[in-house]
């Protein structure tokens, strides 16, 4: 990875997520653009015909230009002590976030995506975050979400989680993790969350040979396995990230994939408070 693309609209949770990202590409060696995208109502089909006045536009894209000059600032003026400095670079564009976010990405090659959670008490609030929603739905690249709760410390362990119902896609998304886990020198938990329906002499035998199979054409060789024993998804992957000793937690979102499930379902099903760690997104075709 050479690039990381950090979007930020300058509230509390998007400054934690822009300390976060910068100190990842410290240490995996990356530069840095970080991003704000300002939506101008003239531009969004619900504005109808509201006309937004040329000095208006200029006055917000000058505060836009110049939060992210002092944010710039702020993350260098912490970066002392370190003995690789990202370079980074600064765009202020118009439009609708997923359009902007992926013109730049792909204008500058993007490696990896970082925004934070813009939940207010925890992980289902930010499933159902509009931003949040949309740039899962709509990234190109792999999208890292931050929560406030995350702790900006090295990643050692990436747990992958999976319901193994499209395996050979589950393959292409952990070999397109593996350089990611490389560069960080941390293991990857393959995780299963299970009910006893499921946990049959078939299913374990099949898997046996999946896993055998990830251990020979890897090239890998931190890569581990477990199953969570759990009726309810959600709780199993709440619980993973509360006593499971991950950094990071790494889903594929494709359609009617089971992450797709988490997504919808989420206003129905409690989890807990607070996801305390980072959400990798993997898009389908990434």
């Amino acid at each position: 990875m050479k690039t990381l693309l950090i979007s930020t609209d300058f509230s509390t949770i998007a400054t934690h997520a822009a300390e976060y990202g910068y100190n990842l590409a410290k240490q995996i060696k990356a530069d840095v653009i970080l991003c704000n995208t300002v939506i101008v109502p003239a531009e969004m089909p619900q504005a109808g015909m509201v006309v937004w006045p040329m000095e208006e536009y200029d006055v917000l894209m000058d505060d836009s230009d110049n939060e992210l000059r002092k944010l710039k600032e702020q993350l260098e003026n912490d970066d002392s002590n370190s003995s690789f400095k990202p370079l980074i670079k600064i765009i202020n564009e118009t439009g609708i976030l997923t359009d902007v976010v992926n013109v730049i990405v792909a204008d500058h090659k993007v490696d990896l995506l970082i925004m934070g959670t813009h939940g207010t008490s925890g992980f289902s609030h930010f499933l159902l975050g509009d931003h949040s929603r949309k740039m899962i739905d709509g990234t190109i690249k792999p999208l890292l979400l931050i929560p406030p709760a995350a702790k900006i410390a090295p990643i050692k362990k990436i747990a992958f989680a999976t319901d193994f119902q499209q395996p050979e896609e589950d393959l292409k998304a952990i070999y397109n993790l593996i350089p990611f886990a490389r560069l960080v020198n941390a293991e990857i938990l393959l995780t299963h969350v299970y009910d006893e329906k499921q946990h049959t002499p078939e299913f374990q035998k099949w898997l046996k040979q999946f896993l055998a199979d990830i251990s020979n054409k890897a090239n890998y060789p931190h890569i581990y396995y477990r199953m969570i024993k759990n009726s309810n998804t959600e709780s199993g992957l709440d619980w993973l990230c509360e006593h499971g000793h991950v950094d990071m937690l790494a889903m594929v979102h494709r359609q009617h994939s089971f992450f797709d499930n988490l997504l919808k379902g989420s206003h129905t099903k409690k989890m807990a408070d607070q996801i305390p760690i980072p959400l990798m997104v993997i898009p389908e075709n990434s």
